[in-house]
């Protein structure tokens, strides 16, 4: 099992310098990855730690391949329908060549309706046009030359660059709990990014996108990974604001406790995972870095 953290890029006063100590602390340390998340503008009566002091994930994704050199790059996720997809796999190429190949995609459909609306992305379009950016994307990532036609794009003699160093492209990852998310990374993914799953939620996501995924007649087996929040003992204590949480599973305890549950998500098949710590300090982040690298990983096999 892979282990990374997602970088605290949002919910707190914007601190450059204090960032980089953690993305390349997280590299030096041996974590494998490091994931931006993805919102643009978010209502201001909705109480979720995204709504302000949110630097833009895409500006984040190139300046992370500048200031690492060995660790994952993985977005979790990008909300397809906010942007142009062509721009966005465009850049998203740029970071997979500007990074040495280390991107990992994850995407998602979205699930705030008012930043839709002050987007002036229709709400109801959002799984086609998800689903026409994935398509996209592997068009333009696997052909310089690419001709496809789409709902909303056509494209023919035109020449696209860079190509993605990972071959045939980087992973895609598709989030979403729902029997049409599941679908859709049978449809459409590489594999599955679940998000602050329990173990038992998880066990039941993995074994019915593994059923779709042989109902799509693909080959081999989806790739799965998680997204969860992580508080340790001794660690976070009250800096933990619970109150952003609400009812999502969360990674709690004593690192053999942490460890234990991770071997379980581990044991069904979960390769990857990023873990939340934006909802603490700086100082907790460092330390989670550390006990992760030290108590953690290496109790895994990671």
């Amino acid at each position: 099992m892979k282990l990374g953290i997602c970088v605290p890029h949002y919910g707190r006063p914007i601190e450059a310098g204090r960032m980089l100590e953690v993305v390349q602390h997280a590299e030096t340390a041996g974590l494998d990855s490091v994931w931006v998340t993805d919102h643009v503008i978010v209502p201001e009566d909705l109480n979720v730690i995204y709504r302000e002091d949110m630097l833009d994930p895409l500006a984040v994704l190139p300046w992370l391949a500048g200031v690492t050199k060995r660790i994952s790059l993985g977005t979790s996720v990008v909300i397809l329908p906010y942007r142009s997809p062509i721009p966005v796999a465009k850049l998203l190429a740029s970071v997979d060549v500007l990074s040495g190949g280390r991107l990992i995609v994850g995407v998602a459909i979205g699930w705030i309706e008012g930043e839709f609306a002050a987007l002036g992305v229709p709400f109801k379009e959002r799984v086609s046009r998800s689903e026409e950016a994935i398509e996209l994307f592997k068009a333009l990532w696997t052909s310089q030359e690419p001709e496809i036609k789409t709902r909303r794009y056509q494209l023919q003699r035109v020449r696209f660059s860079p190509m993605p160093l990972q071959k045939p492209r980087p992973p895609i990852l598709v989030g979403g709990s729902s029997e049409g998310a599941l679908r859709r990374v049978a449809r459409h993914g590489d594999g599955w990014h679940a998000t602050s799953s329990t173990p038992e939620t998880f066990r039941q996501g993995a074994e019915t996108v593994t059923r779709f995924w042989k109902e799509a007649g693909r080959d081999g087996t989806p790739d799965l990974s998680l997204r969860i929040p992580i508080a340790i003992d001794g660690v976070h204590r009250a800096a933990v604001d619970t109150s952003l949480l609400g009812n999502r599973h969360v990674l709690r305890g004593a690192p053999a406790k942490i460890t234990d549950e991770l071997r379980t998500f581990a044991e069904l098949g979960c390769g990857h995972v990023a873990l939340e710590v934006s909802y603490t300090t700086y100082p907790a982040i460092m330390k989670t870095i550390d006990v992760l690298a030290t108590e953690v990983k290496p109790k895994l096999g990671a």
